[in-house]
C-alpha cells in the first residue's frame, strides 16, 4: 500500500497513549482530535487505494496538492472573504433582532401567545427554499446572501432565547420578588443573567447553521464565495480535488468561527452556566 497506512495509525496510537497519560494540558486537548483526524485520512486513503469509492474521488495526497494550489491563488482568499462577509452581516443582524424579540416573547405571556405560533410556522421552512425569492428581491450578490443568513440564523437564536427565558426556575424569580425586585429590575438582574448561557449556546448553533446555509446558497444562486468555488471546480473538468480542498477550508473556517463564539463563555456573567469537566 503506502507507508502512510502504517505510519498514520502508529502516530495516532502514540498520540492517544500520550493523551491518556497526560490528563491535563495541550496533549489531551489536541492529541485526541489529531489522532482521530490521522486515522480518518488513512481510511480515506485506503478506500481510494482499494477501489471502495469511485475512481474520480481524490486521494488525500491529491487533495493536499490542490489545497496548496488554492492557498497560492487569490481566488481562495477572495471567495472566503465573500462568504465570511455575508455570514457576518446576516448573523449579527439575526442576533440584533432575534435576541430582543426572544426575550420579549419569552417574558410576556401575551407576546408568546401571539407570536410563537408564527415563529413555529416559519421556522421549519428551509432557508434554501427562499433562494428564488432572495434572488428575485435582491439579485445575485451580497444582499441575497445576507438575507438568507439572517433567515437561517434568526430562528435558532429566537427560539433558543425564548426557551432560555421560559425555562428559568420560578423559585429564583420568587426569591428575587421577596427582596422587592419586580418588572424591569427583576428582568435585568435575574432573568437576563440566568438566560445568557443558553442564549450563547443558541448563537453557536445559529452560526453553524448560517455557515452551512451560505455554502449551499452560493452553490445555487451566487457568483462568488466558497460554495460557488465548489460548484465551479466541479464543472471545470471535474476537479474533485479542488472540491475536496475547498471542503477542508470550509471545515477549518467553521472550527475557527465556533472557537471565536465560544470565547463568550469565558465572561464572568455566563461562566457559572458551564460546568468544569
Amino acid at each position: 500500500m503506502s507507508w502512510a497506512l502504517v505510519l498514520g495509525p502508529a502516530a495516532a496510537l502514540v498520540l492517544i497513549v500520550l493523551a491518556r497519560r497526560e490528563r491535563m494540558g495541550a496533549v489531551e486537548r489536541w492529541g485526541m482530535p489529531v489522532a482521530v483526524a490521522i486515522i480518518g485520512v488513512c481510511l480515506w486513503h485506503l478506500a481510494c487505494a482499494l477501489g471502495f469509492v469511485d475512481s474520480d474521488t481524490p486521494t488525500p495526497g491529491a487533495t493536499a496538492l490542490a489545497l496548496v494550489d488554492l492557498t497560492r491563488s487569490n481566488r481562495l482568499w477572495s471567495d472566503s472573504i465573500a462568504s465570511l462577509y455575508r455570514v457576518t452581516w446576516g448573523f449579527f443582524l439575526a442576533a440584533a433582532v432575534g435576541i430582543p424579540l426572544g426575550l420579549v416573547v419569552g417574558w410576556s405571556t401575551r407576546s408568546y401567545a401571539a407570536l410563537n405560533p408564527i415563529i413555529q410556522g416559519l421556522r421549519p421552512i428551509s432557508p434554501i427554499a427562499w433562494i428564488p425569492f432572495a434572488i428575485l428581491w435582491y439579485g445575485i450578490g451580497d444582499q441575497a446572501g445576507v438575507f438568507l443568513i439572517f433567515y437561517s440564523a434568526f430562528f435558532p437564536i429566537t427560539v433558543g432565547t425564548v426557551a432560555a427565558v421560559r425555562n428559568i426556575s420560578r423559585v429564583h424569580q420568587r426569591s428575587a420578588m421577596n427582596f422587592g425586585l419586580t418588572g424591569i429590575p427583576l428582568f435585568r438582574r435575574v432573568v437576563l443573567p440566568a438566560a445568557l448561557p443558553q442564549i450563547i449556546t443558541s448563537l453557536r448553533i445559529a452560526l453553524g447553521v448560517a455557515w452551512l446555509v451560505i455554502v449551499a446558497a452560493e452553490m445555487v444562486g451566487m457568483d462568488s464565495g466558497l460554495g460557488y468555488l465548489i460548484n465551479d471546480a466541479r464543472n471545470m473538468g471535474k476537479r474533485y480535488d479542488l472540491v475536496a480542498a475547498t471542503m477542508i477550508v470550509i471545515g477549518l473556517i467553521g472550527i475557527v468561527l465556533d472557537a471565536l463564539i465560544r470565547r463568550l463563555e469565558r465572561f464572568d456573567e455566563v461562566r457559572w452556566g458551564y460546568g468544569e469537566r
